[in-house]
């Protein structure tokens, strides 16, 4: 649950009061963060990304959504994607209505330790700190 906690803060921290924001530290690729939608439970969902570019067209390199609990201030991942590799992978299934319906336990426990490295990585490349540049997107 700490984990969780961890990642809720600092999604809230990177998004700030914004829908959308794109943080760039020089050396990196730019890091974006956008609140997507809400969950068939209600709660928010908060899209982590990087862009590469190839051929003209935006690549994420990796994205990750997590749903933010209101109730815990928790983020668990739901889902990983890279364009390049080609690869999409959801840590739930889900009926016609949006409900979870069944989890891959072992995948959500190498997203969260990929996320658990990803946000000690950004940390470390200075995009929590404040010489990262950000701008609002929307």
């Amino acid at each position: 649950m700490k984990t969780y906690q961890h990642f809720a803060s600092v999604l809230t921290q990177l998004l700030g009061n914004e829908t959308a924001v794109r943080l760039t530290v020089n050396g990196y690729m730019p890091l974006s963060i956008e609140s997507i939608g809400t969950s068939a439970d209600g709660n928010r969902l908060i899209s982590l990304c990087h862009y590469g570019e190839l051929n003209g067209d935006l690549m994420r390199d990796p994205e990750m959504v997590f749903e933010v609990h209101s109730v815990t201030a928790a983020a668990e991942p739901l889902s990983f994607q890279n364009d390049y590799m080609g690869l999409y992978q959801e840590v739930y299934r889900n009926d016609e209505l949006g409900k979870k319906t069944h989890v891959n336990t072992r995948l959500k426990q190498e997203l969260t330790s990929f996320a658990r490295t990803w946000f000690t990585n950004l940390k470390e490349q200075g995009f929590l700190g404040e010489t990262a540049i950000r701008e609002r997107l929307t």
